[in-house]
């Protein structure tokens, strides 16, 4: 057993930080009743391996998890219409990215919008957004630019407003530069 704090206390103060909850965390317990295994899990936990182990099946528990993390976020960088908290482990990460996003979006049309402006909506530090990373495994400034253009892709869909038009609402300065970051992130045009 841990000395002043268990498991399960510490995994939910990793798991309530913003700066840390994206860490994944496996516990690693000799408590073994099912009620005690949902627990953690509620927790957050990612993982929950009762004792004793193998140190085989941690190796490939925590392989499992990187990997699954990888293809959510492959995914997510290169679909179009994803919404951004898709990307998410947790229910504390979908709620991070869909404040993140809502906070991007509110200030979409301007062409200034960067890390710092962002930080400061989110009430946080530029060094505290950037190391969010971890959940999305792309840059708060990609980020940014994955929510512009998810958001043309959006209005692009429903008809309605031309490729200029939409370039301005999402914040490109101009049609072209919005038509060839548009077709390298999504190997499309625009059009």
């Amino acid at each position: 057993m841990m000395p002043v704090i268990d498991g399960y206390e510490l995994c939910g103060k990793i798991k309530s930080d913003i700066a840390y909850r994206h860490i994944p965390v496996i516990l690693l317990t000799s408590k073994n009743t099912f009620q005690s295994k949902i627990e953690g899990l509620e927790i957050g936990a990612d993982a929950y391996i009762e004792k004793p182990f193998s140190p085989h099946h941690l190796q490939v528990q925590i392989s499992n998890l990187l990997t699954s993390r990888n293809k959510i976020k492959e995914y997510f960088a290169n679909c179009p219409l994803v919404h951004t908290k898709g990307m998410a482990h947790t229910k504390a990460d979908a709620n991070f990215l869909a404040e993140l996003n809502d906070a991007i979006n509110q200030n979409i049309k301007n062409t200034e919008l960067d890390v710092v402006q962002v930080a400061e909506i989110m009430n946080m530090s530029r060094p505290t957004l950037y190391r969010k990373k971890e959940i999305s495994d792309v840059t708060p400034n990609e980020i940014i630019n994955i929510t512009r253009l998810r958001k043309a892709a959006e209005l692009l869909v429903e008809g309605v407003y031309s490729i200029n038009q939409i370039s301005e609402m999402v914040g490109f300065t101009s049609q072209t530069v919005f038509g060839r970051t548009f077709q390298k992130k999504f190997a499309m045009t625009p059009s």
